[in-house]
């Protein structure tokens, strides 16, 4: 392979002739690389940073800070990325240490010499567009990255955000129909009262639906970034012109409505916003672990189980028994949550772990957010469309359940009072009972 040298304060490096990324790019993913989960990986996130950058040119043209020919060419090189070429070029560890600076100048050396390339044709010699006086004119990696991860996440919540509607809807049409069938209710695990198998789906739809309206609200608030603040919120490197009409620009880019933090010392220093969101997405993880526990349990058996829902099968479940057919749809949606409940504990220790004036571990608790919603997206939408849309009720073995002892003594307490039939259960006089209820 074809190589070029750069040249930086620690010492040359062999970097393929035709990438696209620089030195600065080559020593992030040399030094700091462990998780093998590459920026290329996140398309969302590259087309956040684009996006943001394209705002920054637009801004630093308005504030005279680039020329014309030089900020156009940074932003038709944004439009590209934007557009989804060139993210192969994006080869930094998106969990990097040091405070996102790799993804930063990731993004600022693609463009560089994308524009470079319209401009001269040349790549790696980084004139006359340079990756940090021009690309990240007026900009930090601070106020890059927590601006662009935001943007990421509320682009990415979209997919979720189809699936959970879908499911609600689902869960909603599964309680309609099954709210003819009887059934047993439990609770301590120990047989209850009679219940209609449609109230017990009512249960899991408005749980949902609650979830998704909290987790919604708490990414909309993402929506509210630090962009022109430069490192720690004083906005020292960027002219007052550029910081009165950057955010501007960025609504016009993205056509979301983006707006300026409150107080940027407090963006600079505290990541608690990411940490909610998170805290929300966990939540409707848990929920979801909780609804496909109780579907497991339904349908279990055939024969020796509670088996008062029949879900669809997919796949055979074992190797061993023929014809054995597994719940592994929602076994899959019970894992796809526990790795989310993992990513929301780095996420919130990203928060307990910021020190003084700059968090440097943001970057690591909006790469896990996106991993969570990556995962919800894809195990929702099975769950739906595999489990939940074609689950059926065994009505003859509801009915035999809601016949049972306990439903119908509760039905007596009625007529006669808690302690009388209490009375009879411990005196263990069911033929007594069995009269009374004739």
């Amino acid at each position: 392979m074809e190589k070029r040298t750069e040249r930086d304060n620690f010492g040359e490096v062999n970097i393929p002739l035709k990438a696209l990324y620089g030195i600065q790019t080559w020593r992030t993913a040399t030094n700091l690389s462990f998780s093998g989960q590459l920026l290329k990986e996140y398309p969302e996130y590259i087309v956040s940073l684009a996006m943001v950058k394209k705002a920054a040119a637009l801004a630093n043209l308005e504030a005279g800070l680039l020329s014309p020919s030089d900020g156009n060419a940074i932003v038709n090189a944004c439009n590209q990325l934007i557009q989804g070429h060139y993210h192969d070029h994006f080869i930094v560890d998106i969990l990097h240490g040091g405070g996102g600076i790799g993804t930063n100048m990731n993004v600022n050396e693609v463009l560089a010499n994308l524009a470079n390339e319209t401009l001269v044709g040349t790549i790696g010699t980084y004139a006359p567009i340079h990756p940090i006086e021009h690309v990240n004119a007026s900009q930090s990696t601070s106020d890059v990255c927590h601006t662009a991860i935001r943007l990421a996440i509320v682009s990415s919540f979209e997919r979720l955000d189809h699936e959970l509607t879908k499911m609600h809807v689902t869960l909603r049409e599964k309680s309609q129909e099954f709210m003819g069938v009887t059934t047993i209710s439990r609770t301590c695990l120990q047989d209850a009262m009679r219940i209609q198998l449609g109230e017990v789906f009512s249960g899991f739809a408005s749980v949902i639906k609650r979830r998704h309206h909290s987790l919604n609200e708490s990414v909309m608030s993402l929506l509210t970034v630090n962009l022109g603040a430069t490192v720690i919120g004083n906005g020292i490197g960027a002219s007052e012109i550029y910081r009165a009409v950057v955010i501007p620009k960025l609504q016009e880019v993205t056509n979301m409505n983006v707006t300026l933090r409150e107080n940027l010392f407090d963006a600079a220093q505290n990541i608690d916003d990411l940490a909610h969101m998170s805290t929300q997405l966990s939540l409707l993880a848990t929920s979801l672990i909780k609804v496909a526990k109780d579907l497991r349990l339904l349908s279990s058996g055939p024969e020796a189980g509670f088996s008062e829902i029949i879900m669809p099968s997919v796949q055979a479940g074992s190797s061993f028994f023929p014809g054995k057919v597994n719940p592994v749809i929602p076994e899959t949606m019970i894992q796809s949550c526990f790795q989310v409940l993992g990513c929301d504990r780095v996420v919130q220790a990203a928060l307990e772990h910021g020190e003084l004036d700059l968090n440097v571990f943001e970057g690591m608790a909006g790469a896990n957010i996106l991993n969570g919603l990556y995962m919800l997206a894809n195990s929702a939408k099975s769950f739906t469309e595999l489990c939940l849309k074609g689950i059926t009720s065994n009505e003859e073995r509801c009915r035999e359940l809601s016949d049972t002892f306990i439903p119908v003594i509760t039905e007596l307490k009625e007529r006669m009072g808690y302690s009388a039939v209490a009375k009879l259960m411990a005196e263990e006089d069911r033929e007594t009972i069995k009269n009374l209820l004739k």
